[in-house]
């Protein structure tokens, strides 16, 4: 496995994971409301539809991620992660678990490139 690949993917899928979440958070919680109770539907038409795009990248990401970490293609953990972000909150919630379960030990095994080493030799000196 190629450690910068899975390096820029964990950061991509941590930056749409946290992205999407919070436009859905807006959408919620304000877009909604303002559109019930305000009838003013400008926000909830424009952060829906980002948050729509937005889903669809992360779902694209999350599901590389979930490859390269080598999470089960039809596992609970796998729906999971693609599911969060259609629940509010959620997002933050399941990246946590997946840096935890599966991100940091992947990371751990992946080998350390050579210039990073000796950046880091040099570095501690």
């Amino acid at each position: 496995m190629d450690a910068d690949r899975l390096r820029i993917v964990v950061r991509a899928y941590r930056f749409m994971a946290y992205l999407t979440g919070t436009m859905l958070i807006v959408l919620c919680f304000v877009g909604v409301p303002l559109r019930v109770f305000g009838h003013n539907a400008v926000i909830a038409k424009y952060v829906g539809t980002a948050h729509g795009v937005l889903y669809l990248i992360y779902l694209v990401v999350a599901f590389t991620m979930t490859r390269l970490v080598r999470m089960r293609t039809a596992s609970p953990g796998t729906v999971i992660v693609l599911a969060a972000g259609t629940v509010p909150v959620l997002t933050f919630v399941v990246e946590r678990w997946v840096t935890h379960r599966y991100i940091d030990p992947a990371l751990a095994a992946a080998p350390v490139p050579a210039a990073s080493a000796g950046a880091r030799t040099i570095r501690s000196r």
